[in-house]
This record gives structure tokens, sequence and C-alpha cells, in this order.
């Protein structure tokens, strides 16, 4: 009888911690004790690893077995500890060589297959980080581990295969079954819609263009039909490829998050996210029981988070965005654990002026009364407007608009100016550690980059008079830096402010 001791990872949000699995077998009944505060799916680990390890022809010792998850005080959930806890048992009583500080990530089959799991990238990179370079797991998360720099990933089918690699020599009862080997993914970059697909719109276009180049919120309003869906989907293809540490960050989230899919190539895109106006506040922001999951919020970091028919969403929900909005993080806590993931997003909003959508419809007349109106708009409450930099109308087109003949810009030569000004803006905020103008805080905006007087003339009579708040002034300020960017100009005049405020101003149905 003796002790062993293999190594796991334990996610909270997408923090990896590596765990220490010890297991003692002793000389009394037979029995198998699993300590260190598992979750319901590590408790029921035991039948699967019991069956798994006789079918692979290396049965569990007739005798007690006690597991310890170390350290006991974080909680650990999900099935990626079985095959760990299953080789310290086995090494423990005899049956397969040491592993020294290799880490074991994988869930079981009864038959002793390696099963894939969900989180390897950040898990691996938790790995390589304490120091750990052999990683153990299934042959269909071998890709999704090879991403990470420094880590000596290594795949299998099944157990056996394992344990012969450990040097035992088993004789499998059940061979597992042969799965069909799929190549894998080529490095396919999607086909973005593109801006000269867009007629018209002229103010939508350069609301587009400006949103890009400062990462700033946009709220869209118009009739059904006016192409504010249009405008949004084409946010990503004018947004520049994500940098080294983005990189890592979004297909870190993506890694937790898409439960369904396996990760096989960084993700060098901006994400998209369109959820349905039917979505609850976790699928959002996150939650779920046990550990928190990641919401749309943290898949579209770096990206853009799109809301169509905003004021469809239930207003509990809306307002859940306002903390990430301003800190670009969403914290969920719950009574097991609490995470924390990156949401550091690009908001866009799209709505109808009112319930039937024909306010403001050339040729057509309103059905709703001022008080359904009224009520319908409120949804988007006044706190969460406030964080949303550009707010435009988008009108219905006309027979002239549709038949004009001009050349629309494409994507690409969007792309170029706004990848520009990202550069002006990078190279201006480095000090501070941002990137984008959408990121300047309000004491940047009064020490270091404060303005002209002259320039704030406009921006000073709005806030005597109330009709902004000092959130706003700062935001105004932002646009008006981004617009400055966009025109080549070191800092921004009198007309950039202007223009700023009428990007927020004019759509009044938001104010």
């Amino acid at each position: 009888m003796g002790f062993a001791r293999t190594y796991a990872v334990a996610l909270l949000g997408l923090n990896g911690h590596v765990v220490e699995v010890e297991a003692d077998v002793g000389g009394t009944l037979p029995s198998f004790v699993l300590l260190g505060l598992p979750d319901a799916t590590l408790k029921e680990s035991r039948e699967r690893i019991r069956s798994a390890a006789k079918n692979s022809g290396a049965p569990l010792t007739p005798r007690k077995a006690t597991v310890s998850l170390t350290p006991a005080t974080l909680p650990k959930t999900g099935s990626g500890f079985d095959l760990a806890i299953l080789i310290a048992a086995l090494q423990a009583s005899g049956r397969c060589g040491a592993s020294g500080d290799c880490v074991f990530l994988s869930e079981l089959g009864l038959d002793g297959s390696l099963r894939p799991v969900s989180g390897v990238f950040p898990a691996v990179s938790a790995v390589v980080r304490a120091g750990h370079r052999k990683v153990v797991l299934a042959s269909e998360n071998l890709p999704e581990a090879e991403l990470v720099p420094g880590a000596e990933a290594h795949g299998f089918e099944a157990l056996s295969e394992v344990l012969e690699w450990l040097g035992a020599d088993p004789t499998p009862l059940v061979k597992p079954p042969v799965r069909r080997e799929v190549p894998e993914d080529e490095p396919v970059v999607r086909p973005r819609a593109d801006l000269a697909d867009v007629v018209g719109q002229a103010e939508g276009r350069w609301a587009l263009e400006i949103a890009a180049a400062g990462g700033h919120h946009l709220a869209m309003i118009g009739p059904p039909g006016s192409g504010k869906t249009m405008l949004a989907e084409r946010l990503p293809g004018i947004l520049p490829p994500l940098e080294a540490q983005a990189t890592h960050e979004v297909t870190a989230v993506h890694s937790v998050g898409n439960q369904n899919s396996r990760v096989r190539r960084l993700i060098t895109e901006p994400p998209w996210e369109a959820p349905h106006h039917t979505a609850s506040a976790a699928a959002i922001v996150g939650g779920g029981s046990g550990i928190p999951q990641p919401g749309a919020a943290s898949r579209a970091h770096h990206g853009v988070l799109f809301l169509d028919e905003a004021p469809e969403f239930r207003r509990g929900v809306l307002d859940a965005l306002r903390q990430p909005l301003e800190s670009g993080w969403v914290m969920i806590d719950r009574a097991r654990a609490s995470a924390r993931y990156p949401a550091q997003f690009q908001l866009v909003l799209a709505a109808n002026p009112c319930p039937c959508g024909r306010t403001g419809g050339m040729g057509s007349r309103c059905t709703c009364s001022s008080r359904a109106r009224r009520a319908y708009l409120a949804k988007l409450s006044g706190p969460l407007m406030d964080r949303v930099d550009l707010r435009i109308a988008v009108p219905k087109l006309s027979a002239a608009d549709l038949a004009t003949r001009q050349r629309a810009e494409t994507s690409a030569e969007v792309l170029s100016r706004v990848t520009e000004a990202r550069r002006i803006a990078r190279e201006r905020l480095a000090p501070w550690g941002i990137s984008t103008n959408a990121q300047l805080r309000g004491t940047h905006l009064r020490n270091e980059l404060r303005l002209p007087d002259a320039a704030l003339t406009s921006l000073t009579r709005l806030l005597d008079r109330g009709e902004t708040t000092l959130r706003g002034c700062d935001r105004i300020q932002r646009v008006a830096w981004t617009l400055a960017d966009l025109d080549g100009c070191g800092t921004p005049r009198a007309e950039h402010v202007d223009a700023a405020i009428g990007l927020r101003m004019k759509a009044g149905a938001f104010s």
C-alpha cells in the first residue's frame, strides 16, 4: 500500500489553479473517498473511474483509497479531474509508473476512453505559468493545448494508451470505439459584410467609422427597414485585427464559454455577439449554478455586442450592462465561488422609435399613443444611455436614395482610416496604458488632455443648462478626440467638439 501525487487544474473564471491530487491506499475494506470540496459532477467521478480502470485492464485495488484535492478550500467542478484521480490511485497501488510533474486534464468514459473538456486554453496557460510543462489530455483537446507557448501536450484516445505511456502493461477488457479522425480546421477568415452594400445613410456610415476608430458605444434609432441592423453587422469588418494580448484573452474566454465547440486556432478577429431579445441576464452577463460561466458580454470581449430591438430586452437585463460598460469586467458572485470575466466590448443598440415602428417613416402613420411611445423607449434607462457616446437617427430611405449611383466606400477603405486613427490614439495614450479614446478617464480630460476653453464653449453651455451630465461631457470630449484623430489633427478644435455634441444629442428620442 502506498501514496502518490498527480496534478490537475481547477478553473475559477479564466484563472487556472494547479491542484495536487494526492492518493493514499490503505489496508482496510474496499472504499473510495474523495476529499477537497468536490461538486456533484466530481463526486460522480468515482464510479466513472472504477469502470474505466476495470475496462482498461488496470482495476483499482480492493482496498480503501483516499484521494484528496489540494488546496481543499478551492472549489472544484467538472469532469476534467477524472484522469488525474485515476492515475494517482493506480500509482499509489503500484499499478503504473510515476508521472512526475505531469498535469492530467480529461474526462473518462466507462469504456476507458478519454473525453474532451472545456477551458483547456486557460487551464494549460495556468499550467505553464505554474512551472509545469507536460500535459496529458484527450486527442480532441490537443490542438487547443498546442496553442499555448511552452506547453508539451500529449493527446491520447484511451486510458490504456496513457498507462502504456507511463510504463504499465494493461490488457483492456473493452476496446474504446475508433473515432473518425477529424482534420484540423484551416485558419479560414470568415467573410465580413462590406460597407459598400449599404445604400445611402451617410451619417450612419460616418458614426460607424467614428465608433470603430475610438472604440465608442453606438445607439441607432429608426423605423423598420431603414438599415440599422445592416450597419451594425458591418462594424466588425472595419475593426483592426486583435493584438497579441487581446488574442489570448478572447481565445481563453471562448475556450471556457463555448461548451459545444473546440478551439483549434487563436481568435484574431474581433468577436461578434448578437443575442436574441428574450435572453436572460445570466445569458448576457454570465452566471449559472456552481462556477459561473461567461455570457455574451464576455464572449464579445474586444469585439461587438449588438442588441437589436433593444427596448424589447427586459429592463433588468439592459441595466445589468451598466457596470461592465464602465469597468470592462463582469464580476459574478455565487454561494460556492466568484468568477471574474473580461467584458471590454463595444455596445451597439438598435431601436424602433415606437412599438409599431412607424413614427418618422415616410408615408406611414403611427398607431401608438404618446404614453406607449414613452414607455417603449423608457426601457433604455437614462444611466444606460448616458454611457453611450454616439446616438444617431437612421431615417427611412427614399426612392431617390435607392436610385443614386454614387459609389460607396468599401470596408477596406474605411478600415485603413480607422487603423491610422487608432495608431495615433495609441501613441498618445501609451503613458496611461490604454489604447483607445473610449478608455479615457475624466482625470485625463481635465488635466493632461484638457482642451482649450474656446473649444469647449458649446459644451460648457450644455452643462450649465443641465442638458448633459459630467459623464456626458467626458464622453463628448472622447468622441472629439476621435474626430481629431480621423482628421489628422493634433488636438480637437471647436468644430470637432460641436460635431461630437451633434452625434450625441441629435437623436432626441434617446435623450
